[in-house]
């Protein structure tokens, strides 16, 4: 009996259940925009009072450092000036705008993708973004960093375009070696839109590249005037300055999203202890209190005009002053700022998955996984900071990237839930399984849902201990490795297609297409 148990548990060797695997992974059983909102961290009360705090600091308080032009476009429409020069809103006018606020808007994706890839972001609808703009890529043959580079902008999109669970591309590194504003930032979005056909998200460094960016992001979808009625790419910035302080450079760009009635996606990041409260509470009445202001000047500029409420509070370790993307506080504080979005109704995003670690070791497993899923359970519309990133928001990874996609898979699953139904209770194939033949493989009701009941992930290894061993011993970071070369070494696409000789007459494009066609 042993024995015949050890033949039925070998199935045929390794060789035959990768063949079984190849044949039914996929993505079947997950998606973009599953429904979160189930973990809630704050109880009704907590909000109300965070909600009342708030407003209390937004009327009393108010933001400083405001220039003309914003004085101007929220005065007349009821903002007011207190005695200490400081911009204020009413109670009454937060709740007013709260009221007639968008509470949805989608990104929508290019080319083939379009349709398939869309992004409908609602409240509690859950996608995962990359972003970070990390100042440096991690080595990993060397566990070394080097600073990052544009054709790190163009690998990173490239490799993105092949990962399932990676929903919106973000400019995750930063160029560091183009240096003039204006070249950069048009660098980056060619690397950006050659690279993937996914929905986008990503900064500029001064308002006056918008005019420039929509004529490249209408190059890259049709034609002219084809962005502006479906935008594949949202932009932003973080126009607050913890504590309660307006940054001019973004603020600019805010206001001009408005006036083109484009969703407004920004970053309100205080960090707690250092440019925010200690207390956690504090932290968020203060965040939200700051969200709150962009989320009133961009609709007093464009009534319903589509916002994304980014309360991103962020930890600081008191002990060194050092930020800390991984912490059990940065957790549970994301996830209650994402509450508090959904207490208003409006689409959401967050910083997640901001591990601490410097190589994907333990601690990275640890803290991507408790930050990635109580936000997403939280029912966050977009995780951001999403793949890749490690030493926190310093460095970026191939090899996390891939990792990080995989784990996607997982929350995701765990985010869907279980469906009970009649058919899914099974309970005449367990009486017919039970009696003959003692088992459910094979089963048509096993095999109609293999694919659709569960998710089959590439990296993680589930192979027995002996074959493990007799297989070379790898770890996560060496399959991580591989698997990142496979596509790297391989995909290359561009797709601007044949707009992309006008794109290259009309802007300086730094990267050649003859070295976009092989590995950097």
């Amino acid at each position: 009996m042993a024995e015949a148990r050890t033949r039925r548990r070998g199935g045929g060797g390794r060789a035959a259940r990768i063949k079984v695997q190849e044949a039914t992974t996929g993505n079947e059983a997950v998606g973009g925009g599953l429904s979160g909102g189930r973990y809630r961290p704050l109880m009704q009360v907590d909000i109300e009072n965070i909600h009342n705090a708030a407003l209390t600091v937004l009327e009393r308080t108010g933001v400083s450092d405001h220039f003309p032009e914003l004085l101007d476009l929220v005065l007349p429409k009821g903002a007011v000036m207190n005695e200490h020069n400081r911009l204020c809103f009413p109670r009454a006018l937060i709740e007013d705008i709260l009221a007639g606020a968008g509470n949805e808007f989608y990104v929508y994706a290019r080319g083939e993708r379009e349709g398939k890839d869309d992004m409908h972001c609602t409240a509690e609808s859950v996608y995962f973004a990359n972003s970070g703009t990390a100042v440096t890529t991690f080595d990993s043959e060397t566990k070394s960093y080097r600073p990052s580079v544009l054709r790190d902008v163009y690998d990173f999109t490239r490799l993105v375009d092949r990962l399932e669970n990676i929903h919106m591309l973000g400019d995750t590194v930063l160029a560091t070696d183009v240096t003039d504003d204006l070249s950069h930032d048009m660098n980056t979005i060619y690397a950006m839109l050659a690279g993937s056909q996914k929905p986008a998200c990503l900064t500029f460094r001064d308002r006056s590249h918008i005019p420039h960016a929509i004529r490249m992001f209408d190059l890259a979808q049709g034609g002219e005037g084809s962005f502006m009625k479906k935008p594949s790419v949202i932009f932003g910035g973080c126009p607050m300055v913890s504590p309660l302080r307006i940054g001019k450079e973004n603020m600019e760009i805010m206001i001009d999203t408005a006036k083109l009635g484009l969703t407004v996606d920004l970053a309100v990041p205080p960090q707690a202890g250092a440019t925010a409260p200690a207390t956690l509470a504090g932290t968020l009445v203060q965040t939200v209190a700051e969200t709150l202001a962009c989320v009133a000047i961009v609709n007093l500029i464009t009534p319903g005009c589509p916002i994304c409420f980014a309360a991103w509070p962020f930890i600081t370790d008191l002990r060194s002053g050092s930020f800390t993307g991984g912490s059990g506080e940065q957790a549970l504080i994301a996830a209650a700022a994402v509450q508090m979005g959904n207490f208003y109704n409006l689409p959401t995003s967050v910083g997640a998955g901001m591990t601490d670690a410097k190589i994907p070791d333990a601690q990275y497993g640890l803290e991507k996984a408790l930050t990635f899923t109580l936000a997403a359970h939280a029912g966050a519309n977009r995780l951001c900071e999403f793949g890749g990133m490690i030493g926190s928001l310093m460095g970026c990874s191939f090899e996390s990237m891939v990792i990080d996609d995989e784990a996607g898979g997982m929350i995701l699953r765990s985010l869907r839930g279980i469906e009970v139904t009649d058919e899914t209770m099974a309970v005449d194939i367990i009486h017919k399984c039970a009696i003959d033949p003692g088992h459910f493989l094979g089963n048509p009701h096993t095999l109609n849902y293999m694919t659709s009941e569960f998710i089959y992930p590439e990296l993680m290894d589930r192979e027995r201990t002996d074959t493990w061993e007799n297989e070379g011993k790898t770890d996560l970071l060496d399959r991580a490795r591989d698997k990142a070369n496979s596509i790297l070494d391989t995909h290359f696409p561009n797709y601007f297609g044949a707009a992309d000789a006008q794109v290259r007459e009309e802007f300086s494009i730094v990267m050649s297409t003859e070295d976009m066609a092989r590995r950097g």
